[in-house]
């Protein structure tokens, strides 16, 4: 999606929905991230392009309702973006707690499968992350999920 806007004078114009606002005089259209467009900034923009149209050439004002438009619908799927994240990120934490007591499998940094119980789980930065034994192992290591056994059945879990 491409949001453009007229001439408008010394303050710039934007480009693709991401890019950074180029200056074609001496002001500079900044913003707290720099590859962000924020309403703030698109407000300016519009602003000081109605302020420097050609008033022999007027823009159409469906040009300005289209415009925000657009804006308010990038808006919105970056919000969405953020809720569908938190979603994910919840999903992936209820996941590793339902591990609690189950018998997992996972793979380790030399490529050999381990197997043992969770006993905790905990959030990482990225992942969360499995306590088995005295080992942390991230959710994304787990290769199987397994009921573990009651005591006294004669199966028998290998251990870490």
């Amino acid at each position: 999606m491409t949001i453009t806007f007229g001439p408008v004078g010394t303050v710039g114009t934007v480009g693709t929905v991401g890019s950074t606002a180029t200056t074609t005089g001496s002001s500079t259209a900044t913003a707290k991230d720099k590859n962000a467009v924020d309403t703030d900034m698109f407000l300016k923009l519009l602003v000081a392009q109605l302020k420097y149209q050609d008033p022999n050439n007027a823009t159409d004002p469906s040009q300005f309702l289209s415009q925000s438009a657009q804006f308010s619908t990038v808006e919105k799927l970056a919000a969405m973006e953020k809720l569908s994240q938190k979603v994910y990120d919840s999903t992936r934490q209820q996941t590793a707690a339902s591990m609690v007591g189950q018998t997992v499998t996972w793979t380790d940094a030399g490529g050999k499968a381990q197997t043992g119980v969770v006993g905790a789980v905990s959030v990482g930065a990225t992942t969360p992350n499995l306590t088995v034994g005295t080992l942390t192992v991230s959710l994304d290591q787990v290769t199987s999920v397994q009921p573990t056994p009651a005591a006294g059945t004669g199966t028998k879990t290998a251990s870490s």
